[in-house]
């Protein structure tokens, strides 16, 4: 496999650091706006600016896409949107983004599922780990293990998956329609989805300053120009590399809750986040070592 360009590493880890970001976001707003507004409104804000840059670019909907493209936008966009929110209810950014990582063994499953990719024992042992490193940070760190805790736990779990399981599905898109137009036909499908909920909830919400700029930040850059990115970057690189940014999400995640938030490190955090990026790299075979070998200069262009 040639090695990732620099350019594509770069990318990676800069979308590492906003995925990071918007669980701080997620944190900060949710529990203000409640989920369901803010989801809407996060998906809202994307769709739009989306479509603003459709409209420069004179890029045509893909309309006869319209079923993939729901199923994509639901499984992609409207349930982990709204999971992360509810979670945020009861969980620290720190520990949604680890979590997250989880994405990673329910795509190398669903890869071999899909007949994408093989399942061998190593790959197994990566996923046994991830499950003990979901478990060690639910009941090991700084947060009491609550009902409510154990419910948003899973909750990002579940998110996990819906990303994890669309990812060969997400790829294969690429080969059909371009990442602008699959990223606007997702948001704005699951902004569809997402409206009645808000409009039921949204006599609860509270407009704050502060919940609607990270609202804004989220949808405008964490969603819609990241998700662009994101598709641009999966047309030119592997989907192992491109699930690599989910190595590097929660090193941003537990450092943007912890700084801004005040969110407390424990030992189940350190153990169970270090047990889950040891999964990530069984399934997957990414080695860092390598893939920084990999980067030096006159090794990639």
């Amino acid at each position: 496999m040639r090695p990732v360009k620099t350019r594509h590493f770069l990318q990676l880890v800069l979308l590492s650091a906003l995925w990071g970001a918007s669980f701080l976001f997620i944190r900060i707003a949710s529990p203000v706006l409640g989920p369901n507004v803010m989801a809407a409104l996060r998906i809202g804000l994307a769709t739009l600016t989306l479509m603003g840059i459709m409209r420069v670019a004179n890029e045509p909907w893909p309309w006869r896409h319209w079923r993939e493209l729901f199923g994509l936008g639901t499984l992609t966009v409207a349930l982990p949107f709204l999971l992360y929110a509810w979670a945020a209810l009861h969980l620290p950014a720190g520990y949604s983004s680890l979590l997250n990582t989880m994405a990673v063994p329910f795509g190398v499953i669903a890869a071999a599922w899909m007949k994408e990719d093989t399942l061998s024992t190593r790959k197994w042992l990566g996923c046994l780990c991830g499950f003990a490193g979901v478990a060690l940070i639910v009941q090991l760190g700084p947060v009491e293990p609550t009902p409510a805790l154990l419910m948003a736990a899973a909750a990002c779990v579940a998110a996990s998956a819906c990303y994890g399981i669309s990812t060969t599905w997400m790829k294969r898109a690429t080969t059909r329609m371009s990442p602008l137009s699959i990223a606007a036909g997702i948001h704005a499908a699951a902004l569809v989805l997402l409206l009645p909920g808000a409009a039921w909830s949204l006599p609860e919400a509270r407009f704050t300053p502060g919940a609607l700029a990270a609202v804004a930040v989220m949808g405008i850059v964490t969603s819609g120009l990241a998700y662009w990115l994101n598709l641009r970057v999966l047309k030119h690189v592997s989907p192992v590399a491109a699930m690599s940014s989910a190595f590097m999400i929660p090193l941003f995640g537990v450092a943007w809750g912890h700084v801004f938030l005040g969110e407390a490190l424990g030992p189940g955090m350190v153990w169970g986040g270090a047990l889950v990026l040891v999964a990530t790299g069984l399934v997957t075979g990414f080695n860092p070592l390598r893939w920084l070998a990999a980067m030096r200069p006159g090794r990639s262009g």
